[in-house]
């Protein structure tokens, strides 16, 4: 953390530490606060923290599903690159998704702040999420937009840097899920790449329902910055709860995604 407010880097970058052949422990040590600007009041990522399921053996994986695996973990080892036409463009299409018929001025500008980056230039928020981040931001900018249309009275009071927010839940979900391991080692993580082998946007898919959910539990609470770690949390044992029911065979079965129509 930067004592002068400088940009959140929610953990050391996700594929970071990872070596084929070898699996990947997050510890909470490895968990980093985030700026004294606002992350430094209690809204910092408590994605990497160890949990007891660690421990538990891997599970077997089909042909289908470890290529969508090694798929996944390639997505993820990619880091943004503020100089790769690529990742710019996508920084671009962000903007235009969330404020239509707005104008960028530029991939460094003030009004990047709009969207709840810390400064302005959102490129330096992405290292704890890697440019899988921004495609899961943009996909869900693209396809359910409403969270990006501030609205006035209750909930102006309680609202969260969205964009930030977002690059949070990828990386939760990529350590929740055990991506990065070379099998899972969780029921949840082995469930989840059942989806995927028959989703090749299960990943994205699940982001999106794992945003509404989040923003639903913050509104329940009433949260504040200083509640952030807790509505993670209470985010994460929803949605592992829910994948481990025995009548989802599918990430439309969840609960949780009829959030998607609200």
């Amino acid at each position: 953390m930067d004592d002068r407010g400088g940009s959140f880097v929610a953990v050391r970058r996700m594929s970071q530490g990872f070596e084929r052949g070898n699996t990947y422990h997050s510890t909470s040590a490895e968990v980093v606060a985030g700026s004294a600007a606002w992350l430094g009041k209690g809204l910092s990522c408590v994605c990497a923290q160890r949990r007891d399921s660690d421990a538990r053996p891997s599970f077997d994986l089909t042909p289908a599903q470890e290529e969508c695996l090694q798929r996944m973990q390639n997505r993820i080892e990619v880091a943004y690159d503020s100089s790769l036409v690529e990742h710019q463009e996508a920084l671009r299409a962000l903007w235009d998704a969330a404020y239509p018929g707005e104008e960028l001025r530029g991939l460094i500008s003030e009004q990047w702040k709009e969207m709840g980056w810390q400064g302005k230039d959102p490129s330096t928020d992405f290292r704890g999420g890697g440019f899988i981040s921004l495609e899961n931001l943009l996909y869900f900018a693209r396809n359910f937009p409403d969270l990006l249309q501030k609205q006035d009275g209750d909930r102006a009071m309680w609202e969260y840097p969205f964009a930030v927010a977002g690059v949070n839940i990828t990386f939760m979900l990529v350590q929740m899920l055990d991506l990065e391991a070379v099998k899972p080692r969780t029921l949840v993580g082995a469930t989840f790449l059942k989806f995927l082998a028959e989703n090749e946007s299960a990943f994205d898919l699940l982001y999106c329902i794992t945003f509404k959910l989040m923003d639903n539990q913050w509104l329940a609470m009433h949260a504040s910055y200083m509640d952030f770690n807790a509505v993670m949390k209470a985010t994460r044992r929803q949605l592992e709860s829910e994948l481990l029911q025995e009548d989802i065979t599918r990430l439309e079965d969840l609960p949780s995604y009829s959030f998607l129509s609200q």
